[in-house]
This record gives structure tokens, C-alpha cells and sequence, in this order.
């Protein structure tokens, strides 16, 4: 520690971070010629930006840092650029006192999670937002997805659908396989036998590819586990010749930007964003102060927003 504390040569980064992230979450201040700036840097690392929901929460999230002093240096991987397991690297050099996860490889099962164990054995203050696997003993704040989906499954039925479309993230996506189970005993309870699940990339494209299939089953209404997979769903539709909702319904997840801009403007469930960008900041501030934070996760519940793109169901013949 004395090496590391006087600025002494032959520390490894990793034994650096670990002191002066003990020194942080033990309340000690860090010695004159460590302090600075980046003593109150907080790293956001998300998935893509393509996304409207991701910038909206980078908004939320940084705007809160803001207000308690810290300034948020946001990472996004790109195709062909740096991993997750890089900005990790890079964020440890820069000293930062904590880090957000939004949407990373936390919640995809079959993902590496070396860097998060490392995060972990550090004891750097780390906040996922949204669901995780379940070895990763970070706190969390998620939107609660079997909700979503009942929600969904409810105004769908309630239109008079009786065969429904899965839209989901791949398979080992956390989020997704809650949905799917969310689905599945939603269905059960009502006596809804005739249920079609598709896996594909988050993606407008990846929407419209598995969409295809879907309506070739007979579906007349679709849940997607992404506004930007139902739009793609809402153009395979057209592709095919048919109208949302006249033929299909289709019901989004996140209530992303201009998703009331769309046409027809997108019935999708609301993730509450500003509630849970809030409550990550809080916890990640809280276990910086000292404080002790549980790992158990938070869930939110989301909202049902009722657009134009679901209708009543009619009686279709198979494409």
C-alpha cells in the first residue's frame, strides 16, 4: 500500500485500483498527489447507442452523476471495436470510483464475465441495470419483464387474440428467457394455447427476418422484447402485403423516443427509465460513501402504453 500511496514504480494497475478503491469505499481520503478528477470519474458502459432507450438513460444516468459531483465517461462497444472486458481495463487505469452496466454482458448466460469477477474481487462499487446472470452478486435495478409481458399478453387477449407471437433477444439473454416464462404461464392461466416464440438480434432487421416466420404461423398478434424489433415486425408486415394492426397486432418494449411518431404510432410497454437511472446512481453513490448495499435486485414496474398499432383481432387465412 505505502508503494501505492507514494507514488512509487512497480505496481501493477490492478494492485493500484485496489488500493485506492479501498481507500474510497473505506472513506479515507486519497493523498494529495492521487486526488483530482478522475477520484470522481464514473464509468457507463453500454451495449450500443443505436437504441433510442440507451441514450436516454446515458441522459438520466449522467445528469444524476452530475448532481452528485461525479462526471460519467460513457463507453459503448462497437462492432470491431473495443470490448467490454477493454473499457473495463481502461476504466480501472483511469481510477474511477464505480461503474454502471446497462444492458451488457451481464445479462447474456453464454457471454464472458471475467471482467465482472475481477470488478468484484476489486470490491469497485458496480450497479447492472436490468437482469443478470445469477453468479454475478452485483446490486440491480431492473423493470420487472414478467410484468411487461403480462401486460402485453393482457391487452392482446383482451382484444380477442388467441394466437400470439414471441419476438426475443437470443436465447441466453436474461431478460428474454423472463419474458418467455412470463409468456408461457400468462398463456396457461388464460387458456391460450396457440403461442409462436422467435429468437433474433436486437435489431430492426433481426424483427423483420423472424417475423416472417411468425406470420406464416397464423399469429395475429406479436409482443416484442424491443421497440426497435417491433418496428422491424411492423415492416415484415408490410413487406407481406398486410396492415398493422387491420392484420397484425404489434406491441413494443422500452417506449423508446418518437415511438408516438411512428406509423401507426407503437403500442409498446414503458420501461420507467428515470426511476431506475435514479435509483443505479444512488446505489453506485451509496457503496462509493461506505455504505453497505445489497445485492438483491430492485424491480420496477413498467406501463402499458396504448397506441395505434394493436386493434382487434380478425380471422386471417395462413400466408
Amino acid at each position: 500500500m505505502s508503494r501505492v500511496l507514494n507514488g512509487k514504480p512497480g505496481v501493477s494497475d490492478a494492485t493500484r485500483a485496489a488500493v485506492l478503491t479501498a481507500l474510497d469505499v473505506l472513506g479515507y481520503e486519497r493523498p494529495t498527489q492521487l486526488r483530482g478528477e478522475r477520484a470522481r470519474l464514473v464509468g457507463l458502459v453500454l451495449p450500443e447507442l443505436g437504441n433510442p432507450i440507451f441514450p436516454a438513460l446515458a441522459e438520466i444516468v449522467g445528469g444524476a452523476l452530475a448532481q452528485r459531483g461525479f462526471t460519467p465517461v460513457l463507453c459503448t462497444r462497437t462492432a470491431g471495436g473495443l470490448s467490454e472486458a477493454d473499457y473495463v481495463e481502461m476504466l480501472l487505469e483511469q481510477q474511477v470510483s464505480g461503474v454502471v452496466f446497462a444492458g451488457g454482458h451481464f445479462a447474456e448466460a453464454d457471454a464472458p464475465h471475467e471482467h465482472y469477477f475481477r470488478l468484484l474481487a476489486l470490491g469497485l462499487p458496480v450497479v447492472l441495470v436490468n437482469a443478470a446472470s445469477d453468479n454475478l452478486e452485483f446490486p440491480r435495478v431492473s423493470t420487472d419483464d414478467a410484468v411487461a409481458v403480462e401486460q402485453a399478453f393482457g391487452h392482446l387477449v383482451s382484444l380477442g387474440h388467441e394466437h400470439l407471437g414471441l419476438v426475443l433477444g437470443p436465447e441466453d439473454h436474461i431478460p428474454s428467457r423472463r419474458k418467455l416464462a412470463a409468456l408461457r404461464l400468462a398463456a396457461e392461466a388464460a387458456g391460450v394455447d396457440q403461442i409462436s416464440v422467435e429468437h433474433a438480434m436486437f435489431s430492426l432487421e433481426g424483427g423483420q427476418a423472424v417475423t416472417n416466420r411468425l406470420i406464416r404461423s397464423g399469429v395475429t398478434g406479436i409482443i416484442c422484447a424491443s421497440d426497435p424489433l417491433a418496428l422491424g415486425a411492423i415492416r415484415a408486415v408490410r413487406r407481406l402485403g398486410m396492415s398493422v394492426p387491420e392484420d397484425i397486432s404489434v406491441v413494443g418494449f422500452d417506449d423508446s423516443n418518437f415511438m408516438n411518431c411512428t406509423n401507426p404510432p407503437l403500442t409498446t410497454v414503458r420501461q420507467p427509465i428515470e426511476a431506475i437511472g435514479r435509483a443505479a446512481v444512488t446505489l453506485l453513490v451509496n457503496q462509493i460513501d461506505g455504505a453497505v448495499v445489497t445485492a438483491e435486485e430492485l424491480l420496477y414496474e413498467p406501463e402499458l402504453v396504448v397506441r395505434g398499432s394493436t386493434a382487434p383481432a380478425k380471422v386471417r387465412a395462413l400466408v
